[in-house]
């Protein structure tokens, strides 16, 4: 047992109460994934009953959860050394590894199988397959061996709107795999322009992010290229049809601002004193910058059905 798993050991005085079980599940996240799942659900073509639908966003609700607090409760021993999670549940030492694994596999296992019994196996499939991703194929094995942890496990939050897509249509198409690409490629430059102003948190556990390893300039790089790359894969379901001419505009004005603020970011060479404001701006905007164009994608969709446009 390494000092600071003794230590959280040591701490845990009192049962934990609910706001501890919510926080293991990561609910800032979790409130972008629901978000992208429901407007793959919506944007899918053909219709699905409301109660199916609300069982299928609540079980890739619990399933992200349930895969943050695996994360966390995996973790808990590198939290208690980094600032910006040290006060979770169990490195504050309000819970303690054992609860937080139980809970953990309960909400993951329980999704899976109410999911497939109430929505359909192909989702509960993908489900399953989603938290596998994050739990172990990020978790455990890429993000303390790799700096491109992020980029091969950013896969593991697209899949919510691919599955809220499957629960509707039952089956996958080209559409659900752009809405995922979309994702993939959106969660390098969102999570290395955090990555620029905690790298030191990772450097003390010996995280290998992308700013530890490859250094600041190397990174900046690469968030303005993939913001870059982001752009035409944005755009891309409106070029094969799944979407018109609203989601193409708001794309189209969404990604040229996202490599607005990039620009500075990828083009700065060295930390100036002002607290990093342009990686700041640009992790800020990359969170609205998916809610607006999921959005946009729904509200297109939702204006086709209705007839306002062709």
């Amino acid at each position: 047992m390494s000092p600071a798993e003794d230590t959280m050991k040591q701490a845990v005085t009192m049962p934990a109460d609910w706001r501890d079980f919510v926080a293991l599940t990561k609910p800032r996240v979790m409130s972008l994934v629901v978000f992208t799942a429901i407007c793959g659900l919506l944007a899918a073509p053909g219709s699905i009953h409301p109660i199916i639908g609300f069982t299928a966003i609540l079980c890739i609700a619990l399933g992200a959860g349930g895969a943050a607090a695996i994360n966390q409760w995996y973790e808990a021993d590198i939290d208690a050394e980094m600032k910006r999670t040290a006060k979770r549940p169990i490195p504050a030492g309000r819970m303690d590894r054992e609860t937080a694994r139980d809970f953990a596999v309960a909400l993951s296992a329980g999704s899976v199988v109410v999911m497939g019994l109430g929505v359909g196996w192909l989702a509960a499939a993908l489900l399953a397959i989603s938290i596998f991703y994050y739990a172990v194929v990020y978790t455990m094995w890429l993000k303390p061996r790799t700096p491109q942890n992020i980029v091969v496990g950013g896969g593991a939050g697209a899949f919510p709107p691919l599955i809220g897509w499957v629960a509707v249509t039952g089956d996958i198409t080209l559409m659900p795999i752009l809405l995922f690409a979309i994702i993939f490629m959106w969660t390098p430059p969102h999570f290395w322009a955090l990555a620029l102003f905690v790298k030191t948190d990772y450097a003390r556990v010996g995280i290998p992010m992308m700013p530890v390893v490859a250094g600041e300039v190397s990174t900046r790089r690469q968030i303005l290229a993939y913001a870059v790359m982001l752009a035409p894969i944005a755009l891309a379901p409106f070029f094969v049809g799944g979407a018109g001419m609203v989601y193409a505009v708001s794309s189209a004005a969404l990604s040229a601002l996202f490599i607005a603020l990039a620009i500075p970011v990828g083009l700065r060479r060295a930390q100036v004193g002002d607290a990093m404001k342009p990686e700041k701006r640009l992790f800020a905007y990359s969170i609205l910058y998916l809610f607006i164009l999921f959005g946009a994608l729904v509200l297109d969709r939702l204006l086709a059905q209705a007839g306002v446009i062709a």
